[in-house]
């Protein structure tokens, strides 16, 4: 190989070729290490700082989160004690006047029960005298037909009260 030769041959142009190496990783390190490796790094710790300052606000809008969770848990939990308050004291209204109407009811069908007990009773009596009569009526008739004897009025009412009533 005609490059490895010309190595060996003169050493001037070994200097050369380490002097341009060594220039052009220079230049390299100059442009990339100087001038571009600050502006990457001060990239990364501007997003660094900003991850940061991301998460700090995260975890100040979670705290938030769960102050306001707080609150509407027991704005939830007053409300909830309040309707049952509520619904408590319409069940309350409603028995009372249930009891209320059951009374006036009671007392409506007490009076009525009252009147048809004492039409009853008027009614029973009235046919109880009926009966008694008409009973005495029979009584002295078939005492007459069968045995001939007059009975009197007085004597057969009498005798039908004795036997109905004992």
């Amino acid at each position: 190989m005609p490059q490895i030769a010309q190595l060996t041959e003169d050493s001037w142009y070994l200097l050369s070729q380490l002097f341009w190496l060594l220039a052009v990783f220079g230049g390299i390190y100059l442009v990339i290490g100087r001038g571009m490796l600050p502006k990457i790094e001060a990239t990364v710790d501007l997003r660094d700082r900003k991850i940061a300052e991301d998460l700090a606000a995260a975890k100040a809008a979670h705290a938030g989160a769960d102050i306001l969770d707080e609150q509407y848990r027991s704005t939830l939990d007053a409300s909830r004690t309040k309707a049952q308050k509520a619904v408590q004291s319409a069940k309350d209204k409603a028995a009372r006047d249930a009891e209320k109407k059951l009374a006036k009811a009671d007392s409506d069908l007490g009076g009525k029960l009252a009147a048809a007990e004492t039409s009853l009773r008027a009614a029973k009596s009235s046919a109880m005298a009926e009966i008694e009569a008409v009973a005495a009526d029979a009584a002295r008739d078939l005492v007459s037909r069968l045995s001939g004897a007059k009975v009197t009025v007085a004597e057969a009412d009498k005798a039908v009260k004795a036997a109905m009533h004992g």
